[in-house]
């Protein structure tokens, strides 16, 4: 069995990410999901969040989807993100705000609120600062 195999995370923007890698962790509809060389067939969507790639030698890298599907071949991983970034590249400030917007816009019942798009919106930004606080935490270990 091999110890490591190819993944791919590619937005609709642009390819994010590719390389062989060890280990995968994201954040499935029904939770967190590891994925290790060898893993079977799967195909599941994903939920806004973080993922964690793990390279020989301890070495990770992070990443921030904001959905979309997990494909899981003998030899490749390929993450289709609705959207994706660099976990370092994501803006704390900029999460925080689109999070007390979110939240304002459900406390304000005179507003003509879409509540299906402010629950989507601060699912996002929480799960933006999720991944942040992850990537504060791993840091503070190193």
């Amino acid at each position: 069995m091999a110890n490591s195999f190819k993944c791919e995370i590619v937005s609709a923007e642009a390819s994010i990410f590719s390389g062989e890698i060890e280990q995968l962790i994201a954040t499935g509809i029904l939770g967190d999901l590891g994925i290790l060389p060898g893993h079977a067939s799967l195909l599941t969507e994903l939920q806004p969040g973080p993922v964690r790639v793990m390279y020989g030698g301890g070495e990770e890298e992070n990443f921030y989807v904001s959905g979309g599907f997990l494909e899981v071949q003998p030899d490749v991983v390929t993450i289709l993100a609705d959207s994706a970034t660099r976990a370092h590249d994501l803006d704390e400030a900029s999460a925080e705000e689109a999070r007390q917007h979110a939240l304002k816009a459900f406390n304000d019942k005179s507003s003509e609120l879409d509540y299906t798009r402010a629950a989507a919106d601060l699912a996002e930004a929480v799960a933006q600062l999720r991944t942040i606080q992850q990537l504060r935490k791993k840091a503070g270990r190193g």
